[in-house]
């Protein structure tokens, strides 16, 4: 895939904070909100991940807060999935202002898990090229 995935979304009031920042809590948001949307634009859907029994985890998040974002503000969230072999993926995501000003940098750590057994299955990339329409999405 030559460009991230990317998702437009603007900053509402109720997200901000005394100081008229976004909430930190809402840029985990943001990106959750442009995963789900990766995942529908590739044809997965929670009732496909339910029917093959397993649901995506987050196991570790890492923000890096670099300009802040006020209300009214347009950004660009990306998300870019890396896939390392084992149990887990690695997410990267940014989240950049209309004009390209980075705002946040996200790196996430996460995997499918098993939901009968409770444990992480060991080939989620089996699970994302079988469930999607579109796998290159995820760079597979």
């Amino acid at each position: 895939m030559s460009e991230p995935f990317s998702v437009r979304i603007t900053v509402r009031g109720y997200e901000t904070d005394v100081q008229g920042h976004l909430n930190q809590s809402v840029y985990i948001n943001y990106a959750e909100h442009a995963r789900w949307s990766l995942l529908q634009a590739a044809g997965i859907t929670q009732a496909g991940l339910l029917a093959k029994g397993v649901g995506p985890v987050a196991l570790e998040t890492t923000i890096r807060y670099q300009r802040e974002l006020l209300a009214g503000d347009e950004v660009d969230v990306t998300c870019v999935f890396e896939w390392g072999g084992g149990k887990t993926f690695r997410i990267r995501q940014t989240i950049s202002k209309a004009d390209g000003t980075v705002s946040a940098q996200l790196s996430s750590v996460g995997g499918l898990l098993d939901l009968k057994e409770r444990r992480m299955v060991a080939d989620p990339t089996a699970y994302f090229k079988e469930l999607a329409a579109d796998p290159s999405l995820f760079g597979l």
